[in-house]
């Protein structure tokens, strides 16, 4: 089994602290295509700037001053996938994708029953993804893989049955995910999330279509390779992400992140790939919206 690790909300817990002031807002509206609201709002808080009450509410107004006014609500386990699905049925602004992260399936001491879990959320009409699902090499040792392996090739099935897309956690392991794919048939639309490849990886999933979700890492001052990727990626496969409450990006990395600082990452790749800024969050937008269908 893999060895134990600090758990998701442990890790943002010793990372809560103030939030970054507000970057300035995009000149359009775009989306946060993968934010993790249950561990940004019980484990760190919420950015000022909102006069709601109801944490959720208020993470989404204070994204939304900023051009932020679409979320996805990213699940991990049964419990975050229920959560999230219920989230997402009372707030317009968000949308919904349920699975048990890569990392989870080795420890479950009843995999296929976690997987039914998944796959009666994933029946639900907010529910828009399944994911996140892959594979990670980086926290589960040999042992686990197979087991990461088996729920990936699970996840992937439930995602053609119901027509939801593909949300793909890849860690260390990149040529696996792709043989994975490949052998048992992938999804109508894929989501490389927070995607951690080259420029070698890169051409190969937008070859076969895939689109390549971008968070705060790209804007990290040892991140060249994942510049150079995304300067590869046409402009209607690219994504833009937080994972927050995680990889905030730069000047306020090591800081909380939430959905409200997505400006940040937008204008460093429109700097990266030499885009128009307006151009590229017409695309963003019409690209989340293609991959996750309306709000």
């Amino acid at each position: 089994m893999s060895e134990p690790t600090e758990s998701r909300s442990q890790r943002a817990a010793r990372r809560a602290g103030e939030f970054p002031s507000a970057p300035e807002p995009l000149p359009q509206p775009v989306l946060d295509s993968h934010t993790h609201l249950d561990i940004t709002v019980s484990e760190v808080g919420v950015p000022a700037g909102s006069a709601a009450t109801d944490p959720i509410a208020a993470a989404i107004d204070v994204a939304a001053m900023v051009g932020v006014d679409r979320l996805v609500q990213v699940g991990v386990d049964v419990e975050s996938s229920r959560w999230g699905a219920e989230v997402a049925d009372e707030h317009s602004a968000v949308l919904a994708t349920v699975a048990l992260h890569p990392n989870e399936a080795p420890r479950l001491p009843d995999l296929d029953a976690a997987l039914r879990e998944i796959e009666a959320l994933a029946a639900r009409d907010r529910v828009r993804g399944i994911g996140e699902t892959g594979m990670d090499f980086y926290r589960t040792r040999d042992d686990g893989r197979a087991a990461q392996e088996e729920s990936f090739r699970a996840h992937i099935a439930i995602a053609k049955r119901y027509g939801k897309t593909l949300v793909v956690h890849d860690r260390d392991a990149h040529a696996d995910v792709l043989r994975i794919l490949d052998s048992e048939g992938a999804p109508d639309t894929v989501v490389l999330h927070c995607f951690s490849g080259d420029a070698e990886f890169a051409a190969e999933c937008v070859r076969r279509g895939y689109l390549l979700s971008f968070a705060g890492t790209v804007t990290f001052a040892s991140a060249g390779a994942l510049r150079e990727a995304a300067a590869l990626t046409p402009l209607d496969q690219l994504l833009v992400e937080t994972d927050a409450p995680y990889l905030t990006p730069v000047p306020h990395r090591g800081r909380p992140n939430a959905s409200y600082l997505i400006p940040l990452t937008v204008r460093a790749l429109a700097a990266t790939i030499g885009a128009d800024l307006d151009e590229l969050c017409a695309n963003i937008s019409a690209t989340g919206e293609r991959a996750f269908g309306p709000w």
